[in-house]
């Protein structure tokens, strides 16, 4: 079904924009015409059809067309816009204004809910409504805009590094050319300074800076050219602006001097500038290759064939032709390429590259292993259960590249101050270029001075700071089994005040063990526990695995029991070694009459210490009461190690949990926790995160289960264990690739770091131009040493930020 709704008055036919958008949800026509009324309410909407068939809505514009304005009346409308992600690698870009350029022109394209372009990677990362912008349009647009672009896609990773590399090649190659083309002339200022006379002939000079000038220069003319035709600017037009001028007041100078004299020129300035840009950028690119490699090595980790056993044969395949169910053989010393099953064998595999965890796990049958790990010994066979992009490396791969493109908060301000920084620079270069001319009369002074402003002030640091150390920072977190899910994740960690837990999962292990044992009189604890392990022979509650464990590990062996019955609720029964027995809680004992006075009191201890209690009782002519069996969930062996951690950061920990007081005291006390909220319902988690929020704290949620995803979501920061489910870790903006809660105050510790360097590199950027400009204007640097200085503020911004390489969780945490 097709309706459509029209306004041909509003606008002329040819002015009309149109947008096509995927709308979800539609049962019947009456959500059609809901959808209909929705749209035509938008402003500037003229025309709208909807087809309940192919689920879309086209929709005309008098003006642009507003897919934000669009998906909010449709989700308003109590439906779903369809929004899908594409990638573009972006080219030309060489500052923070060139980054908002490409910003911007990507927003203005039809169907775009938002674009964000990150500097560090060359990368942009754009959120579009249905197939209203596919990537060849968000292409011409950054190409309209003067830059180029390109579909990132899937699989073409090892090119993309190949070529970042081959361009840092291509950097190198251009300044040792500028430097050797610009070093006669640098050498002949510096003989001219110490009062020798070493300088070229005029027209030797002209010839080696027009070849630096215009050849190894002809990149900046042509980005600050597509910037003027865009009405922006950027780092080019300053660098073309700034030597230009120095290389026309020396041709000047040279072409009006008296014959016999060389007046002092200016190709030096001019040639050596631009071999200093050169430099930054070859450091700069050098750099870029470096902070990707993270990436890189998580990527390195995917075998590229694996050994497939199909009816018993064994053969050699490329992994991409493994499917859900195959089995695959892994030898000692291979990678396991593919997520799934321990089927046959066991061994130790090592897990580090992917959870950081230093110690090997050993694997056996059932037990999980993850695509990437190494098979340290024995030979495995594996049941698959997740291949390619639904693998657990492949989803953090895509956790990393999305952290690393996202923007930072911090950024939106950065962004704003370029958006205004090479226009104002300009205003200032023309004021002091027409200041000391109108105060001296000396042009010549005038615009070298004026050069020297336009250099200085290149914006190369500010855009670099913030996205180098985000790619750095949550590099090095995934690398020790911090995933971080994107910038705004990271920036708000370190402000973390209160680090909300949950209990089960988090700071316990999740599973009940056993804790106490008690006997009577006439019977020791472990015939106890012998008793009751044989009764729980066949039962797959966790209460009987628990008490079949804890046999097992002290070598305890009974057969099974007969007569084996189960009663809902309350426990089992059966007869072991010609004894009818009994194992279950205090209302079935009662039931039985085996209740102990003595007894009842000690288990009203264990209870009230949070212990759930099963009594083991003998039917006989009169039934007694042979022991109590308590069952706790343990503590984690991190969790104290990570409370004292958080402390020591100036944290607060606090507990919230579903369980009974009882037990979340025991945990709480055994851990030093004093801020406990029990028997807290699932839905209700989220109102205690809002209520810490209310008292002023910035709240980090840590949890693992499917009721956690609220409070996660809540928090202002959620942390999610990777040992929990799926729905946890989708909720949450960071997850820990093990269940050690004492990542959480790594996650928290790199947060700080990573923001440390964010505002030391901001620092630093704002610090060289409000030092650098004022004394340029003022006649006090000159345009070679104000290109030494803006090549160096670029460089160190960036060296500064990969200094987190080497990050890792502070000790005692691992």
């Amino acid at each position: 079904m097709t309706s459509a709704i029209t306004n041909p008055t509003r606008a002329d036919a040819k002015a009309r924009e149109d947008l096509d958008i995927g709308v979800s949800g539609m049962t019947c026509a009456s959500c059609v015409r809901r959808v209909e009324k929705a749209l035509g309410r938008v402003p500037g909407v003229t025309a709208v059809a909807v087809n309940l068939a192919t689920e879309r809505a086209r929709v005309g514009f008098s003006g642009p067309a507003d897919a934000k304005a669009v998906a909010e009346a449709i989700e308003n409308a109590g439906f779903h816009a369809e929004r899908r992600d594409i990638d573009l690698s972006i080219g030309g870009m060489t500052c923070a204004s060139c980054a908002g350029r490409v910003e911007k022109a990507l927003n203005r394209v039809p169907g775009v809910e938002s674009a964000a372009v990150n500097l560090a990677t060359e990368q942009a990362h754009v959120v579009v409504f249905g197939a209203s912008a596919d990537a060849a349009r968000l292409a011409e647009a950054v190409e309209r805009a003067g830059f180029t672009a390109a579909a990132l896609v899937a699989g073409t990773e090892d090119a993309a590094a190949e070529e970042r590399a081959e361009r840092a090649r291509r950097e190198g190659r251009r300044v040792l050319i500028a430097a050797a083309l610009s070093a006669p002339l640098a050498l002949g200022m510096v003989g001219d300074l110490a009062g020798f006379d070493g300088m070229l002939p005029g027209w030797a000079q002209l010839g080696l800076a027009s070849v630096v000038q215009f050849w190894l220069g002809a990149r900046f003319y042509r980005a600050g050219w597509g910037a003027l035709r865009a009405g922006a600017g950027n780092m080019d037009l300053l660098v073309a602006l700034g030597t230009s001028a120095a290389w026309g007041l020396s041709l000047y100078l040279l072409a009006t001097a008296h014959p016999g004299h060389t007046p002092h020129l200016y190709f030096e300035a001019s040639a050596v500038l631009i071999t200093f840009v050169l430099l930054g950028k070859w450091l700069e690119a050098r750099a870029k290759g470096q902070t990707a490699a993270a990436i890189r090595a998580l990527m390195d980790l995917r075998p590229a064939t694996a050994r497939l056993r199909r009816n018993g044969v064994e053969r050699e395949v490329p992994v991409e032709r493994i499917r859900v169910g195959d089995q695959v053989v892994v030898r000692p010393g291979e990678r396991i390429p593919v997520d799934g099953v321990v089927a046959e064998g066991a061994g130790a595999v090592d897990d580090s590259m992917l959870t950081g965890e230093s110690l090997p796990v050993d694997k056996e049958p059932g037990g999980r292993v993850t695509g990437g790990s190494i098979n340290l010994d024995g030979a495995l066979v594996i049941d698959t259960t997740a291949v390619g992009g639904e693998t657990m490396l492949a989803q953090i791969v895509r956790l990393v590249e999305g952290a690393q493109a996202s923007k930072a908060p911090i950024q939106r301000l950065v962004d704003r101050v370029s958006a205004v920084f090479v226009p104002v620079v300009l205003v200032i270069a023309a004021l002091t270029l027409a200041g000391w001319w109108l105060a001296t009369g000396d042009a010549e002074f005038a615009i070298v001075t004026a050069v020297s402003v336009l250099v200085i002030a290149c914006p190369c640091a500010l855009g670099l700071a913030t996205p180098t150390a985000i790619m750095v920072g949550t590099g090095a977190a995934a690398r020790h089994g911090v995933l971080i899910k994107d910038a705004e994740a990271l920036e708000r960690a370190h402000a973390v005040t209160t680090v909300a837990f949950d209990k089960t999962g988090t700071l316990t292990e999740g599973k009940p063990r056993v804790t106490d044992l008690v006997a009577t009189a006439d019977l020791d604890e472990n015939s106890v526990l012998r008793l009751a392990a044989a009764l729980q022979a066949g039962s797959e509650h966790p209460l009987g695995r628990a008490v079949r464990e804890r046999a097992a590990a002290l070598g305890l062996t009974a057969e099974p029991p007969a007569d084996f019955r189960a009663l809902a609720g309350r426990g089992v029964t059966g007869t072991v070694d010609g004894r009818a027995l009994l194992l279950g809680n205090a209302r079935a004992a009662a039931e039985w009459g085996g209740s102990d006075p003595a007894l009842v009191e000690r288990a009203a201890a264990l209870e009230q210490a949070g212990r759930t209690v099963s009594w083991l009782v003998e039917r006989t002519e009169t039934p007694r009461a042979l022991g109590l069996i308590a069952f706790g969930d343990t503590v984690k062996p991190g969790a104290a190690a990570a409370i004292r951690a958080l402390r020591a950061q100036g944290v607060e920990p606090v507990m919230v949990t579903g369980d009974n007081w009882g037990a979340a005291r025991a945990v709480a006390a055994s851990l030093g926790v004093t801020r406990i909220f029990a028997e807290v319902l699932p839905g209700d988690k989220a109102a205690v995160i809002a209520t810490l929020k209310a008292e002023g704290a910035c709240v980090a949620m840590v949890g693992d289960g499917v009721n956690d995803a609220p409070a996660l979501a809540a928090a202002d920061v959620g942390v999610a264990m990777a040992t929990g489910t799926d729905v946890a870790m989708h909720s949450a903006g960071v997850t820990l690739m093990r269940g050690d809660p004492r990542l959480v105050a790594g996650a928290i510790d790199v947060s700080r770091r990573t923001y440390a360097k964010i505002r030391q590199g901001l620092f630093w950027a704002f610090a060289y131009n409000v030092v650098g400009i004022p004394l340029a204007a003022s006649g006090h640097l000159s345009p070679v040493l104000a290109g030494g200085a803006m090549a160096l503020s670029s460089v160190s911004v960036v060296l500064n930020a990969l200094s987190l390489r080497g990050w890792a969780p502070p000790k005692g945490e691992e």
